[in-house]
């Protein structure tokens, strides 16, 4: 189908979905999907110590689920989908592991104790293997009103790494020609390309990562330990950043920044104050 994205699977095993795209399901595809597919595959959920890229799965449906991307199970599929909803899930013999009924989901249909049928929000699941047509083609149906999606992270949510970098781009700017903050990065940076990496790394990491991005793994007292930076150097630090996220970012984007260099911030101050009594922001 033309005008939304591509259905995503977890498995080859689907029925017949004449004139949709379909493809493998990935972490970095969900913000274009128009939902998520979970077909049966016979591998078991309640347990997965012999099957850890299950983990990988539920981290998957997870993300789906966060973003607002519809998802059909069915099968071991819908097990998957109760269990990334956080119901309890039993092993079942021959049969597929069934799910208990997530909390906040309605149950349309029963097979005994457990679920048969039952839906919650954008999530969809059919206990057996084989999925009825009719509520196939009733998912599919619902797509184009269920087009509108949340942000997966933090980080999407104030527009992603090109977003930061051109706050952490304006800040430094700005920052390199302040008569307080000035003088600290004139001693302390060399290499301004590749600083303004490492905090843009920093930040993006901090927001909750970009697929495919290596995450910043440092340190970050040690990073700032030693640069004779104080209270004073800190405030205006924030005041800078702040002032420079809401010229460059939507209101509520700024916001979310500001916040997270506040919370830093105080870390930052109270490591130094049970130290040297020095400290920065920033990343520097």
């Amino acid at each position: 189908m033309t005008g939304i994205g591509p259905l995503l699977s977890t498995s080859p095993l689907l029925p017949d979905l004449s004139g949709w795209a379909v493809q493998a399901a990935r972490p970095d595809r969900l913000a274009g999907a128009a939902g998520l597919l979970l077909p049966h595959d016979g591998l078991p959920v309640a347990d997965v110590r012999g099957h850890p890229e299950r983990w990988e799965t539920l981290a998957l449906v997870t993300g789906a689920l966060r973003r607002g991307v519809p998802v059909l199970g069915w099968g071991s599929g819908a097990a998957l989908l109760g269990r990334a909803l956080g119901a309890a899930v039993t092993a079942s013999g021959s049969a597929p592991d069934r799910s208990a009924l997530p909390r906040g989901a309605h149950a349309h249909a029963w097979a005994g104790t457990h679920p048969l049928h039952w839906t919650l929000d954008r999530a969809v699941a059919w206990a057996e293997p084989e999925l009825p047509p009719a509520l196939l083609a009733a998912f599919l149906a619902a797509l184009p009103g269920w087009a509108g999606r949340r942000p997966g992270s933090p980080l999407e949510s104030v527009g992603g790494a090109a977003a930061v970098r051109e706050v952490v781009t304006a800040f430094y700017a700005r920052a390199r020609a302040d008569a307080l903050l000035g003088p600290v990065f004139a001693a302390h940076v060399a290499d301004w390309p590749a600083h303004l990496e490492r905090v843009t790394d920093f930040w993006v990491t901090l927001l909750g990562g970009e697929p495919g991005r290596a995450a910043w793994r440092g340190n970050l007292n040690a990073a700032h330990a030693g640069l004779g930076v104080r209270g004073a150097h800190l405030g205006r630090w924030l005041a800078l950043w702040d002032a420079t996220a809401r010229e460059v970012l939507p209101a509520d984007a700024a916001a979310l920044l500001s916040a997270r260099a506040a919370v830093m911030g105080e870390r930052l101050g109270g490591a130094a104050r049970a130290g040297s009594g020095t400290s920065q922001a920033g990343g520097t």
